[in-house]
C-alpha cells in the first residue's frame, strides 16, 4: 500500500532523515508501521535548526514531496502566496492520483487545498486527522471552518474516516471521534503525590504564545502565593511571547517560584509531571491538548479551559478543575481544592486511570484498523 500524507508540518531533512515537530512524527511513525510506501507532500526548510522537540520518521520506504511554505498572514506573504497556490494544488493532486490510502493533517493552509484536491478521488480510500477544535459552535477561521465543512460533506468528500476530538452530535457519516497518545502500556505506573501541604507544584508545557495564555497560568500562581498558599509553577517550551514573560516576571519579582524551563526532551517533561501536583493549560484553542492528557497519565490534577473536548476529558470537573478564566474565581476553586487534600488526591487518581486507558498500545491497535 502507497500512503500519501498530505501535511502543513515543516521538515528538515539531515542525515539522509526527514525530521519535524516530534509529537507528530511520532504519531505517523506508527501508521507507517502498516504500509509499504510512504510518500510526505510538505514543506522543507533546508536551514531549519533542529529542536529538543523534533524527531525523524522511523521508516525506510519513505520519499518526499517539497511544496513552498506559505500564509496569508500579511498582505505581502498573500500576495506572495497566491502565486504558489497552483504549483501547491498541483503536487498535492499528483500526489493523490498515485496513493492507494490518502492522509491529510487538519487543520492549515497545505491541509485546505488537500480537502479540495481529495474531491477529485472519490474512489479512493482516505483518512483526515482533524487535530483542532471539532466542536461545531466554536468560533474559528474562515479557513477552518470550510474544512470541517468539506470533510463533513459525504456528497464531496467520500471514502473517508475523519478523526475528530470529542464526541459531537449530529455529525455525518464521515466523522468518527478519536483520540491520541504519547506513553505505552509499559509506561505505565501509580504515581502517588506528595503531600501538598508544603507547596502546590505546577507545570505548563506547551508553546509561549498568547494562543496557550502562559501569562495567565503566571497570575493565576501568583495570585495563590499572595494569598498565602505556597505554589511554584515550571513552564516548559519556548515562543514569541517568552522575553514579555520574563520581563513580567523580573517586574512582579516572581522568580522565586514561576521557572521557565525552554523546550526540554519527552524523559525530562515525564519526570517534571511526575513532580508536579497539577498541569495547567489556560489555552484559548485547543484539540485534544496532549499537556493536558500526559499530566493526568503521571496523576496530575488538570486545571484548563473548557474548551473542544476538554470538560469531557476533565469528566466535566469530576476530575480535574475547568476554569472561569477568572483570577477571583479561579483562586477560590484552586484554594478549596488545595485545601481538602482528599479531595484532590481523588482527582489526582481518576486523572491518571482515565488517562492510562489511552496508550501508544491501543492508538496503535485503532490505526491498524483504520488502514
Amino acid at each position: 500500500m502507497k500512503l500519501v500524507v498530505i501535511t502543513h508540518v515543516v521538515h528538515v531533512q539531515k542525515d539522509g532523515a526527514f525530521w519535524g515537530y516530534a509529537p507528530y512524527i511520532r504519531e505517523m511513525n506508527i501508521w507507517f508501521k502498516y504500509i509499504d510506501e510512504v510518500v510526505v507532500v510538505a514543506p522543507l526548510e533546508i536551514k531549519k535548526d533542529l529542536t529538543e522537540i523534533d524527531t525523524f520518521y522511523d521508516c525506510e520506504s519513505i520519499s518526499f514531496k517539497q511544496i513552498p511554505n506559505f500564509n496569508f498572514i500579511s498582505l505581502k506573504n498573500t500576495f506572495n502566496s497566491v502565486f504558489k497556490l497552483p504549483l501547491i494544488f498541483w503536487r498535492i493532486f499528483w500526489a493523490m492520483y498515485k496513493a492507494d490510502h490518502i492522509h491529510l493533517r487538519c487543520p492549515g493552509n497545505v491541509g485546505l487545498i488537500g480537502c479540495f484536491a481529495q474531491i477529485f478521488f472519490p474512489n479512493k480510500k482516505k483518512t483526515a486527522k482533524y487535530a483542532g477544535n471539532w466542536d461545531p459552535e466554536s468560533k474559528q477561521p474562515l479557513s477552518y471552518r470550510l474544512q470541517k465543512w468539506i470533510l463533513s460533506n459525504s456528497f464531496l468528500t467520500r471514502n473517508i474516516q475523519v478523526l475528530v476530538y470529542g464526541d459531537w452530535k449530529n455529525q455525518s457519516k464521515n466523522i468518527k471521534s478519536f483520540f491520541t497518545a504519547t506513553y505505552s502500556e509499559n509506561e505505565k505506573q501509580t504515581v502517588l503525590k506528595n503531600n501538598i501541604d508544603e507547596v502546590a507544584k505546577f507545570i505548563f508545557v506547551g508553546s509561549l504564545v498568547v494562543g496557550k495564555n502562559p501569562l495567565y497560568a503566571i497570575k493565576l500562581v501568583q495570585v495563590l502565593n499572595e494569598s498565602g498558599i505556597k505554589a511554584n509553577l515550571d513552564l516548559y517550551g519556548n515562543g514569541i511571547e517568552k522575553n514579555n514573560l520574563e520581563n513580567y516576571i523580573i517586574e512582579n519579582k516572581l522568580e522565586e517560584f514561576v521557572f521557565l524551563r525552554g523546550n526540554q526532551e519527552k524523559d525530562v517533561i515525564s519526570q517534571a509531571y511526575k513532580k508536579s501536583h497539577f498541569v495547567l493549560l489556560p489555552s484559548k484553542s485547543e484539540g485534544w491538548p496532549k499537556a493536558i492528557a500526559e499530566g493526568m497519565f503521571w496523576g496530575c490534577v488538570p486545571i484548563a479551559t473548557k474548551i473542544s473536548c476538554v470538560p469531557f476529558m476533565l469528566d466535566y470537573g469530576n476530575r480535574g478543575v475547568l476554569l472561569e478564566m477568572s483570577l477571583e474565581k479561579d483562586l477560590i476553586q484552586l484554594t478549596n481544592l488545595i485545601k481538602n487534600n482528599e479531595t484532590l488526591m481523588n482527582k489526582s487518581r481518576l486523572s491518571q486511570e482515565w488517562s492510562q486507558n489511552y496508550t501508544t498500545d491501543f492508538f496503535e491497535k485503532e490505526i491498524k484498523n483504520l488502514l
